[in-house]
């Protein structure tokens, strides 16, 4: 005879981390939420004042950054950056993060890891004002390695119709503000991985795996506190693809390699040495990243970027630097034939 835990799944060590979940969703929650951790689905009422709601939604997971966190058992900030790589997206659209869930799957469950990595999430959901209202727990013995989770999440926000940012306001001439990363975020980690092997080597004073693990930061409250002082015509978040493939998807058009001629497509101009690059994009190309495709894996410092117009520019950096979020001039809106120009 054999039961379910002799197969690998310790049931109890799950209730045990529910237990864990719920201390940390409990400070997440917020108006609108109806109903706590435990049922077979969260409730969120759609909050009053909207003539024409929209809800928007985005999902994506953290990647190969979370072997840092195994290597350094720091399984805090890879919540975070989960939360961010949701909340960012649907904020490029002008969207108001509502609730999240997330989905955590290993191999052997432990409560504690666990709970460390939906503690982080909870932050996330803080920094974002979401409320963090379920997710799943998956123990999949024989199909992740034990001490192997991944994690996964899912954002819903909501956004008046009428105020929908699409791309389609962008003009040429206007200006490009990009607010500063705090690092590598969440994107391109399996050539960081390949260039960096000792998460233990100084750099910077600190082991240089911290400063790999920071996570990504969350633009959600001061981006629509923002949205409240100037008219921003385009939004970008600077993920997987860097500068090359994520700035045009702010346009009408989107993506690479959009419609339209040299007369009437809408390109970005971005000045070289407009803002700082941190020491670490440095580091990677000393340990032999291609320098030439940096631009197109990693944010390079820029990790999220705003298009209004050009009178209205200062005054946004200036709000964001008094929020805490430096932000700075980056480059301009254009009539060419690349997407991405660097003058």
């Amino acid at each position: 005879m054999i039961d379910y835990r002799q197969s690998g799944v310790d049931v109890e060590e799950g209730y045990r981390a529910v237990n864990n979940y719920k201390s940390s969703a409990k400070r997440t929650m917020i108006p609108g939420v109806l109903n706590g951790l435990g049922s077979f689905a969260g409730m969120f009422q759609i909050p009053a004042g909207y003539k024409e709601p929209v809800i928007v939604s985005g999902t994506d997971g953290v990647g190969t950054k979370l072997d840092i966190a195994f290597a350094l058992k720091k399984y805090d900030t890879v919540g975070i950056d989960c939360v961010a790589m949701c909340v960012n997206d649907i904020l490029c659209h002008g969207a108001t993060p509502l609730f999240f869930l997330d989905y955590l799957a290993c191999g052997k469950l432990d409560a504690h890891v666990a709970g460390d990595m939906v503690k982080g999430v909870a932050e996330g959901c803080l920094q974002a004002g979401a409320a963090l209202m379920g997710g799943e727990t998956a123990e999949m013995p024989g199909f992740y390695d034990e001490g192997k989770y991944d994690i996964a999440g899912f954002a819903v926000g909501i956004a008046e119709k009428s105020e929908i940012i699409d791309g389609s306001k962008i003009r040429e001439g206007d200006v490009l503000v990009g607010l500063s990363s705090s690092g590598v975020h969440s994107n391109g980690f399996s050539l960081v991985r390949k260039l960096i092997t000792d998460y233990s080597e100084p750099f910077n004073g600190k082991p240089i795996g911290e400063t790999l693990l920071e996570p990504t930061k969350i633009y959600v409250k001061p981006i629509l506190a923002l949205m409240k002082q100037v008219d921003i015509h385009g939004m970008v978040h600077i993920t997987g693809g860097g500068f090359y493939e994520n700035i045009p998807r702010m346009y009408p058009a989107g993506g690479p390699d959009g419609a339209g001629d040299a007369q009437t497509r809408l390109v970005s101009k971005i000045q070289k040495g407009s803002w700082t690059i941190p020491p670490i994009f440095d580091e990677l190309v000393r340990r032999g990243a291609n320098p030439d495709r940096m631009f197109h894996t990693y944010n390079m410092g820029i990790g999220f970027i705003v298009a209004l117009p050009p009178q209205q520019a200062q005054i946004a950096i200036d709000f964001l630097n008094a929020q805490g979020f430096p932000a700075q001039r980056i480059g301009t809106v254009a009539l060419g034939t690349e997407d991405v120009i660097f003058e």
